[in-house]
This record gives C-alpha cells, sequence and structure tokens, in this order.
C-alpha cells in the first residue's frame, strides 16, 4: 500500500461537501464594481485617503515590517503612541498593542487565569475567546447565552478562589449586545473580574464610538471605565487597520507584558498597521458621529429586510443576520447576492453556535440611503424561495 498518511483529510473533505460546509478562498481584487456588505469596515475608514497615507508613512519611516518581538526589536513609537491614544479615548489607564484581535484575546485569557481559578463563557463567544479559553488551564464552564443569572448561580457555586467572567461586547453572529450591566454587578458582588471582547462595540456603541461599556454606562463622568473590567478589541474592523490590543489597569497590561505568550513571543504589529490605526482614531475622534451613522445603517437594513418578510435579526450595533434554512440554502443566497453585485457573508457551522446558517451583513457608515436600499432589494429578490 502506497504511503499516504493523509488520506483521511479526503474522507473530511467529502463529509463537507455533502453537507454543504466547503469553505474556499475567494481573492477579491483591489478595485470591485460589487456592493460590500460583508467586510467589518463598520466606518468605510480601510480606504480613507489620511488612513491609507498614514500606513504608507509609517512603512517607509519604520519599515515594512516590526523586524521582531515587541520585547525585542518589534516597539516603535507609533505603538506607544497607539497604545496612549487607545488607552485614553476608551476610558482605561493602559493599552497593550498585539498583532491581531485574535491574539489579545488569548493573551487575557491565558494571563488572567491560572490552573484552578475559575472561567465563564458565554457560548456565543467567539472563536477566539473559545480558544483562549482552552489554553487557559483554568476550569472553564461555558454558561448559556446571554443569562447573567447562570453566571450568578455558577459564581456563587464555586466556594471561592479566583474568577473571570468573558464574553463578547457585541456577538458576532447576531449582533445582539451582551447584558453589560447585569454582568458586571454579578461580577462585583461575586468578586469576579470581567473580561469583554469590543471587537463589534468599538468605533459603533457609546459615545464616539467608545464601546459598548460606555454605552452600558461603565464610565464615570470623566470617561473613565470602572475598575475590574478588561477590554480587549481589534483594529481590523472600525479603524480600517490591522492588529489587537488589551486595555485595562496598568497593572494588568504590565502583567501581560510579563507573561502573555502571545504577546511576547509573536513578531510585533507592523508599523503600517499601527499608522493607520492612530490615523483612523483621530478621524473618529473629529467625526464622532460616525458610530451613529453606522448604527442608523442598520437599522434601515432590518428595517428593510422585514418589511420585506425575512427574518432579520434586530441589530444591537452594526451586524445584521439573516437565518436561512440550511447551509446549502445560505451558501447559494450568497452567491447568487454576488452575482447581482452585493457581497454578504455567509456564516455555517461551526461559525454559528447554534447550528442555524445565515446570511450576515455588515452595516457600514458611508453606506448612502440608496445603497441600502438595493441590498434590501438584493437580498429580498435572491432569498430561498422567492
Amino acid at each position: 500500500m502506497a504511503y499516504d498518511p493523509f488520506a483521511w483529510t479526503d474522507d473530511d473533505a467529502r463529509g463537507r461537501a455533502a453537507s454543504g460546509l466547503v469553505r474556499t478562498l475567494r481573492p477579491r481584487p483591489a478595485r470591485a464594481d460589487v456592493l460590500d456588505l460583508a467586510s467589518n469596515d463598520y466606518l468605510g475608514l480601510a480606504r480613507h485617503p489620511a488612513v491609507t497615507r498614514a500606513a504608507a508613512d509609517a512603512a517607509l519611516r519604520w519599515g515594512a515590517g516590526a523586524t521582531g518581538s515587541r520585547l525585542v526589536t518589534g516597539s516603535t513609537l507609533l505603538h506607544a503612541e497607539l497604545e496612549r491614544e487607545l488607552a485614553a479615548y476608551c476610558g482605561f489607564e493602559a493599552a497593550l498593542v498585539l498583532s491581531s484581535g485574535y491574539a489579545a484575546n488569548l493573551a487575557a485569557l491565558t494571563a488572567l487565569t491560572a490552573r484552578g481559578s475559575l472561567l465563564l463563557s458565554d457560548a456565543g463567544n467567539h472563536a477566539s475567546i473559545v480558544d483562549g479559553c482552552r489554553l487557559s488551564r483554568a476550569e472553564t464552564v461555558v454558561v448559556p447565552h446571554a443569562d447573567p443569572e447562570a453566571v450568578a448561580k455558577t459564581l456563587d457555586a464555586r466556594g471561592g478562589g479566583r474568577a473571570l467572567v468573558v464574553s463578547d461586547a457585541v456577538f458576532s453572529v447576531d449582533g445582539d449586545a451582551a447584558p453589560l450591566a447585569a454582568l458586571a454587578r454579578v461580577c462585583r458582588a461575586s468578586g469576579a473580574a470581567l473580561l469583554v471582547d469590543e471587537a463589534h462595540g468599538f468605533g459603533v456603541l457609546g459615545p464616539g464610538g467608545r464601546g459598548a461599556l460606555h454605552a452600558a454606562g461603565f464610565a464615570d463622568p470623566a470617561g473613565r471605565v470602572a475598575d475590574g473590567v478588561v477590554a480587549t478589541l481589534t483594529l481590523s474592523k472600525s479603524l480600517g487597520s490591522q492588529g489587537g490590543a488589551v486595555l485595562g489597569p496598568a497593572r494588568v497590561i504590565d502583567h501581560l507584558v510579563n507573561t502573555a505568550r502571545t504577546f511576547i513571543f509573536d513578531t510585533g504589529l507592523a508599523p503600517a498597521a499601527a499608522g493607520a490605526a492612530l490615523a483612523s482614531l483621530g478621524h473618529l475622534r473629529e467625526r464622532p458621529e460616525l458610530a451613529g451613522r453606522a448604527r442608523e445603517v442598520a437599522r434601515a437594513l432590518h428595517e428593510g429586510l422585514r418589511a420585506a418578510g425575512l427574518s432579520a435579526v434586530t441589530p444591537d450595533a452594526a451586524v445584521v443576520s439573516v437565518r436561512a434554512h440550511s447551509p446549502g440554502a445560505a451558501l447559494a443566497w450568497a452567491a447568487d447576492c454576488r452575482r447581482a453585485g452585493l457581497v454578504v457573508g455567509c456564516f455555517r457551522p461551526p461559525s454559528v453556535p447554534d447550528g442555524v446558517s445565515r446570511i450576515r451583513l455588515t452595516a457600514r457608515a458611508d453606506l448612502t440611503d440608496a445603497q441600502v436600499a438595493q441590498a434590501v432589494r438584493t437580498i429580498a429578490e435572491t432569498a430561498p424561495g422567492r
């Protein structure tokens, strides 16, 4: 028999094909004549001239790559400035920039827990949080989605010791916001820490897009977030760049610098990405109304889709999902939309925690009312069974 140690992948591929779960890479052109409602460029800043110029200038000055880990040669003055600006804008003492939002979640979850501590994770959390929980070595309990009572009961039964509750601020599949105020009360009453992933909240929710924590009333009159809370976010969505960050008390950030493996052993964020994120943050500071416009577009998409008889989920931020009756139906729906000039996301297992396939739309602040109407019309006309 021929030596073939990866023959099992053929069986896996056949299983995926039979279930409608095949995924393929589809390189996009630099400029496409389609309406994009699939990217996470919530504020439309990825192509803003000031942002792309800042990226180019940073590369010309600092080089194409960071050249090493942040603790060796991978930290530049740009990284330090970005950390100061992010912390100040979001109301935290300090921030730490990493190469991705995924790396930021792994850093926070593995560094803020230990063997013997308790980690509570919402059932709807992003895969990066799921993986961080697996790597943490803490006792992990997956609690029902958006259920502060379940969190309270689990914490009450733990019998003391360190505990960390982690939740997306806005869940990426259906776009619903976490009950952060209730979770904070539960954590404070039990002495647990709260970690919130602001990936889909930052830039969209709260005054000036400062995030779901601000929208939920976590900040004092000076804009400082309450004690006991750490946040992560990504620079690749509302800021249109790349990278991630952990924000929190200065002693927590110092702890991550010394213990978080995805920070210590990973190459630092490329200077171009840091420069672009800084420029985007400055633009958001100057135009805080962009956050409200992104939410307005999401509401308009939802209202139009519901009026067309589709099962669109009410958005709390900028994500609008529309359910399909099978993975194959969702895939065909997304393909039909693309042929009609509209790009939408297609979420199928295992990307959806409830196993229900969807097409997913991401609202952008730079979409016009005419483009919103075009998107609604296209989705309705291509819906399965229409």
